[in-house]
């Protein structure tokens, strides 16, 4: 498979409101419309949410056959910072509910093609967007290489610390963008379970509840009056802490269960089933948030096969680990018998731990392309660490081959995803799809 064999691509001849429309089938219906609504905001905002649609073109284009952990939903908002362990802010991918593994390109492809709907989206000119796609596939294709320059261990410790790469970078943004990036930061670091009190609980009769804002948070007992529902979710952070080590479970067991939401998150996650739950520890002033968000299968595994795990949450929590520099401590999986009576697949991390997500909306296109490059690192950062990096790293080259395939390959594709835009928008206004815009 040659490099160049990359750029290639057509026009698909599939529907994307059927794929979509399976996907459905197994959400929360009323949620449903309030997906499509998300999606439809913009061509970038259904790119967002259209990965299954994406993993049917892609399984009809050649591949190399090699292979890593792929994170299966690659696109510029799925890469953010974090706070790790050891408190420092990194930066790497932070999406995994499509993680898979398979052929490393689908994944940079991806990239690619966010890279340009979202310049497309910002109106830069054809030259701008070739500029920062050419940055996103050589950020891929020059790290991927160093990284089979070092010795395994390096590899596995290697991260992109946030502060260490702003120090490196700041010359190249003026002092506005500066500032901007620094109070980012800031309000990154102050994304934690005390600021999640403060946003999403009040107090009642003395005790701290989850504020309801339905249908983006309804509490627990606004959708079920089953006698028994916090005892049976009391079970279900049980059967958790089982999935964690020894020293994480007994500190996850010194806190308390107060309340828990169903909580809308995200734009292609809408209409699964996502779950905050508050639990207390030494006091109301001691919050310990948790996400549970279903994992369903991955988008990818009709193309690739499926998940040698049974639990899509143990699915999603062992890729993170594998791709990510630093995962989150709380980390884990469970398997729970929702409202309906039926049996579904959870993962489950800290709500907010430091989490930040660049405003691509609003990135100049020298901005995107550092940007851009950043989350090509990242990824190949991940890649190095679940596949054959001295495979991959000879296969891309040293010559910009690939980046310019990669390049064409991303315009195309971003044109196909203009198409499936209307297509969708013509669904929603003739009532074949049901759509509801947020408030």
């Amino acid at each position: 498979m040659p490099r160049s064999s990359h750029s290639e691509w057509g026009d698909a001849d599939r529907d994307p409101v059927a794929i979509l429309g399976r996907q459905d089938e197994s959400r929360v219906a009323e949620l449903v419309p309030l997906r499509y609504g998300r999606m439809l905001a913009s061509p970038f905002a259904f790119f967002r949410g259209a990965a299954a649609v994406m993993a049917a073109d892609l399984a009809e284009t050649p591949i190399t056959g090699l292979q890593a952990q792929l994170c299966g939903d690659a696109h510029l908002s799925n890469f953010g910072v974090f706070a790790a362990p050891d408190r420092r802010l990194v930066f790497d991918c932070n999406d995994f509910d499509e993680t898979l593994r398979g052929p490393f390109e689908w994944d940079l492809k991806r990239l690619a093609a966010s890279v340009a709907v979202a310049g497309r989206s910002r109106g830069f000119t054809k030259k701008e967007r070739r500029r920062v796609l050419l940055a996103a596939s050589s950020g891929y294709r020059e790290a991927i290489r160093d990284f089979a320059a070092m010795r395994n261990i390096d590899v596995w410790y290697s991260r992109i610390d946030v502060d260490s790469r702003l120090a490196e970078i700041g010359g190249t943004l003026d002092g506005r963008r500066r500032r901007q990036v620094k109070r980012n930061m800031a309000k990154a670091r102050s994304k934690d379970s005390l600021r999640a009190l403060r946003k999403l609980t009040r107090e009642d009769d003395s005790e701290l509840r989850i504020v309801s804002e339905p249908p983006l948070i309804t509490p627990l007992e606004e959708l079920t009056d089953a006698p028994d529902a916090e005892a049976q979710l009391q079970a279900v952070l049980a059967a958790y802490r089982e999935t964690l080590s020894d020293d994480r479970a007994q500190l996850v067991s010194s806190y308390r269960y107060a309340h828990a939401a169903r909580k809308v998150v995200g734009v292609g996650s809408v209409g699964t089933r996502a779950w905050i739950v508050l639990l207390l520890g030494a006091g109301s002033s001691d919050p310990l948030f948790l996400q549970a968000k279903e994992a369903q299968r991955s988008v990818l595994e009709p193309y690739l096969g499926e998940s040698p795990y049974d639990n899509h949450g143990r699915r999603v929590v062992e890729g993170q680990r594998l791709m990510q520099a630093a995962s989150d401590a709380f980390l884990g999986w469970v398997e729970v018998e929702g409202l309906d009576g039926k049996t579904r697949c959870f993962y489950v991390r800290q709500l907010w731990d430091g989490k930040g997500s660049a405003i691509v909306e609003r990135m100049s296109a020298e901005e995107l392309g550092i940007y851009a490059s950043l989350c090509g690192e990242a990824l190949a950062r991940a890649h190095a660490r679940s596949g054959d990096r001295f495979a991959i790293a000879s296969y891309v080259g040293r010559g910009d081959v690939f980046d310019e395939a990669m390049a064409r390959f991303a315009e195309s594709y971003a044109d196909q995803n203009e198409r499936d835009f209307e297509r969708v928008s013509a669904a929603a206004e003739s009532g074949e799809i049901k759509v509801e815009a947020e408030v």
